[in-house]
């Protein structure tokens, strides 16, 4: 079985009615893995797609949307093992509001209220 019989297997499976550019595609796929991470191949492959089912694009709209990421791929200078900017590490700024003391004697005066409250309920009950 070659590309072009798996692709009208799986639109058949898929229940999809479309034609596919594989030459295009794999390209695409390859530009991105070569240039940008290993995986970007296959998530670059189904964004696009996403991006032309969305929009209802025809063959032409699809090259130009494939364009598009072609020249972001070739453009990308960040290796891919550079962290993202998202997920560094920000100083937490210094909260000076919050009561950093701590009550070592166990003596919370917010709660001796609902404390005794509950002994007196309890030391009722033990007396019935």
């Amino acid at each position: 079985m070659n590309l072009h019989d798996w692709i009208d297997e799986l639109c058949d499976v898929l229940d999809l009615e479309t034609e596919v550019d594989e030459g295009l595609l794999t390209d695409l796929a390859e530009l991105t893995h070569d240039k940008v991470d290993a995986h970007a191949g296959p998530v670059t492959a189904y964004l696009l797609g996403y991006a032309a089912g969305g929009r209802g694009a025809g063959p032409v709209t699809i090259e130009r949307l494939a364009g598009k990421a072609q020249e972001l791929a070739e453009s990308w200078d960040r290796p891919a093992d550079a962290p993202d900017p998202d997920d560094i590490d920000d100083p937490i700024p210094e909260d000076t509001t919050i009561d950093h003391t701590v009550d070592l004697e166990g003596d919370d005066d917010d709660d001796d209220d609902s404390d005794s409250d509950s002994d007196e309920t309890q030391d009722a009950g033990d007396t019935k």
